[in-house]
């Protein structure tokens, strides 16, 4: 009765003293980093108005999101976004893709971007994973261009500056003032 229940309190105390004992001897110091294989969360907030673009059209975007990089997206009302997967690059993939949407384009700065349409005056080409604008043919190359496709092709990574964004949020981009093997700004000419 009250002896058998000491008895057996001070054996359970010898037992758990016991395991955390070798515990110890295995694992002696807190780990610096998780596992590479550890599930991982991260969260980041954005704001409500660019939920949309994140989900697209029939949740087109998201999906694509999911589907290219690996992790799995889980996105509520207040534009929290968790980010999960147990290989951080699958998670850096889907932030910088989702950042990528939701940031608005800095004039003078240099993107990397894919040629998504091509006209008889220039190219459209999508950066930011989710904005387009329009490299027209004369910021094609420093020389005359007489066919934006002597230049470039559809689906063609391209480095691009933005020039201009209109009031009506369109982005004008040039190829020419940027090195296209390194991504380097070159002297406007």
């Amino acid at each position: 009765t009250k002896e058998i229940f000491e008895k057996a309190l001070a054996q359970a105390k010898e037992g758990r003293a016991h395991i955390l004992g070798e515990m110890a001897k295995a694992l002696n110091e807190v780990r610096s980093e998780l596992s590479a294989h550890a599930p991982r969360i991260e969260t980041i907030t954005i704001d409500k108005s660019k939920i949309r673009d994140i989900i697209g059209t029939g949740g087109k975007v998201i999906r694509e999101i999911v589907a290219t990089t690996g992790a799995k997206v889980d996105i509520d009302d207040e534009g929290v976004i968790k980010i999960s997967s147990s290989d951080i690059d699958q998670i850096e993939a889907a932030k910088k893709w989702i950042l990528g949407i939701v940031e608005e384009a800095e004039v003078g700065k240099i993107y990397d971007g894919k040629v998504v349409n091509i006209v008889d005056f220039g190219a459209f080409v999508n950066f930011m994973g989710g904005k387009d604008g329009l490299v027209h043919v004369s910021e094609m190359r420093n020389e005359r261009v007489e066919k934006p496709t002597d230049v470039v092709s559809e689906g063609q990574a391209v480095k691009v500056k933005v020039l201009e964004i209109d009031p009506r949020g369109k982005v004008r981009l040039s190829m020419r003032v940027v090195d296209q093997e390194t991504g380097a700004e070159l002297e406007d000419t």
